[in-house]
C-alpha cells in the first residue's frame, strides 16, 4: 500500500529576464495557451490538461525557479500538511488560506531543505480542456519536475519523509556514484525527479504529448525553429519514457516526452541503473551521447536568493 501525500503534479513557476522571448517561445513554439496574465505574471496552459495552468513565467531581474506546486486531496489534508510541517521545523512562505490564483482553491507554500518554494493546493477549479487530437504535436500535460541538489541523499529523504513519495529508480555512476533518484507520488514512475548537481536550481521541466507520432512532430518542429536542442530524441530505461531536451530562451532545459510509464506500486521494486551504460540512457541508440555539455547545460544558473531553511 501506498502513503502519498501529493496526489500530483501541477505546475512549476520561473523567473526570466527575458520575459517577452519566453512567452514567445511558450505560446509559438513550445504549444502552451496563455490562460491568465497579472502585470508582470503569465499563466500557461496545456490543452489537455484540467490545470489552470502547467507553467507560470514572471518578468524578473534574475532567473530562477519559483516555485514548484503539487495538489491533495482537500482543504482539510492542506491544513493537514502545513501543520505537520510547522511542527517539523519547515518554514512556511504563507499560512493555508484562500488562493488569488487563476482556479483559487486553498492552499500555502513552504521552503524544503534546500530553500525551493512548495506550494500545496486543494480545491483549485478545474480548468475546461480537450482532448489533443491525433497529430497534435503540443503538450497533454505537465508529465515532470526534475530539479538539482547539491545534497541529493537530503533531499530525497525530506520528500519521502514528509510527503511519502517512493524512490521508483535510481542512476548511478561506477566513478561518481548514486546521481538521479526517480520519485513518486502516483503510479506515474515520477513527478519530480532529484539531480546532483553544484547547486539547487531547475534541471528541467518535462511536458507529456499525446502519443510517439505527436512527440517526433513536436521535436521535429523545435529543430526546424532552430531552437537550441541539448539530448535526444532517444528513450530512457528509467520511466521508459521518450525524450527530446531543447534550451529555452532564458537557457532552461525543457524536454517532449511521452509514454511515461504507469507502474503496479504494490509489485514495483527499483532499479539501480548505470547510465554509464549506453541502454540505459538512451534504449533506442538514437540520441547524442550523454557527455559533459548535456549535463553542464541542465546544471543550470544557481537560483539566486534561495532562502536556506534548516533541515527537517
Amino acid at each position: 500500500m501506498t502513503d502519498h501525500v501529493f496526489t500530483h503534479l501541477r505546475h512549476t513557476a520561473l523567473a526570466v529576464p527575458d520575459f517577452d522571448k519566453q512567452l514567445d517561445f511558450y505560446t509559438n513554439h513550445w504549444g502552451l495557451s496563455v490562460t491568465a496574465t497579472d502585470g508582470d505574471v503569465t499563466y500557461l496552459a496545456a490543452e489537455g490538461s484540467p490545470e489552470q495552468y502547467v507553467v507560470r513565467i514572471r518578468r524578473a531581474a534574475d532567473k530562477r525557479l519559483d516555485l514548484i506546486s503539487f495538489g491533495v486531496t482537500d482543504s482539510a489534508a492542506v491544513d493537514t500538511v502545513a501543520e505537520k510541517l510547522g511542527r517539523g521545523g519547515a518554514t512556511l512562505v504563507t499560512e493555508p488560506g484562500r488562493l488569488q490564483t487563476p482556479g483559487g482553491g486553498y492552499g500555502f507554500r513552504f521552503f524544503d531543505n534546500e530553500g525551493r518554494t512548495i506550494e500545496v493546493s486543494a480545491d483549485v477549479a478545474a480548468r475546461e480542456h480537450r482532448k489533443v487530437e491525433v497529430g497534435e504535436a503540443i503538450p497533454v500535460r505537465l508529465s515532470h519536475v526534475v530539479v538539482n541538489s547539491s545534497d541529493p541523499e537530503a533531499t530525497v529523504a525530506f520528500y519521502e519523509k514528509h510527503f511519502g513519495f517512493q524512490v521508483s529508480d535510481i542512476l548511478m555512476h561506477p566513478r561518481m556514484g548514486k546521481m538521479m533518484w526517480f520519485l513518486r507520488t502516483n503510479r506515474w514512475h515520477h513527478s519530480l525527479a532529484i539531480a546532483r548537481g553544484p547547486h539547487p536550481a531547475l534541471h528541467h521541466a518535462s511536458f507529456e504529448l499525446r502519443g510517439l507520432d505527436e512527440y517526433m512532430r513536436g521535436t521535429g518542429r523545435m529543430l526546424r525553429s532552430g531552437v537550441e536542442k541539448i539530448w535526444g530524441p532517444g528513450r530512457h530505461l528509467a520511466g521508459n519514457n521518450t525524450f527530446s531536451y531543447f534550451l529555452d530562451p532564458n537557457g532552461n532545459t525543457m524536454e517532449y516526452t511521452t509514454e511515461l510509464e504507469s507502474l503496479d506500486e504494490d509489485t514495483w521494486h527499483p532499479h539501480l541503473y548505470d547510465f554509464s551504460q549506453p541502454e540505459v540512457s538512451d534504449q533506442w541508440g538514437t540520441a547524442n551521447a550523454m557527455d559533459e555539455f548535456v549535463a553542464a547545460k541542465s546544471f543550470n544558473d544557481p537560483d539566486k536568493g534561495l532562502f536556506i531553511a534548516p533541515p527537517v
